[in-house]
């Protein structure tokens, strides 16, 4: 089965119990009526980003869904939490890009999509051998890569909270990929 397209999500459930809070995320994210099946970090060549709500009408309700899944957590009341993911497409869609994800403590949401971005990007480019330098391969005005004279797309769904005292707070972010 390969994915022809996807979208991107994130959520933030709170609750006394961990395990609802994390299920309040997903509803949150509208993606609790599915069966997640997490996967690594591949973006199938020719794999189009769609929106989240055209995404949801192609599902079923129980189905399994191939998903990139980042996910944080905690208890401690002020805490800062994050997830995220980040997308880097080749401008050539016919090669296969990367997906990164991110479930840090104390990053803000600028801080997070910035990693997360950075390193999708980067594993991208170590599939061609060739290592970033960050200061000439960004280019912050069309928001985007060159990789060895290839532009590369990012994207990323960041999601961040800080902890609630006497709760759980449970962030989610995901690449959710429609068969």
């Amino acid at each position: 089965m390969k994915p022809k397209n996807y979208f991107m999500t994130s959520g933030i459930g709170i609750h006394e119990d961990k395990l609802i809070s994390f299920e309040f995320a997903l509803r949150k994210a509208g993606i609790a009526e599915y069966n997640l099946s997490a996967v690594s970090s591949i973006l199938p060549t020719n794999c189009i980003k769609i929106s989240k709500e055209e995404g949801k009408s192609r599902l079923f309700s129980g189905q399994v869904v191939f998903c990139v899944l980042s996910r944080n957590e905690t208890d401690e009341a002020g805490r800062l939490v994050s997830a995220a993911v980040g997308v880097a497409t080749p401008e050539d869609i016919g090669q296969y890009g990367y997906i990164a994800e991110l479930h840090k403590f104390g990053k803000s949401e600028e801080e997070s999509k910035d990693w997360v971005e950075d390193r999708a990007a980067e594993l991208l480019a170590s599939t061609l051998g060739i290592e970033i330098d960050w200061q000439k391969a960004w280019d912050a005005v069309t928001d985007t890569y060159t990789i060895k004279d290839r532009k590369v797309d990012v994207t990323s769904e960041c999601v961040c909270s800080k902890g609630v005292n006497g709760k759980w707070v449970s962030v989610i972010a995901a690449v959710v990929f429609i068969p």
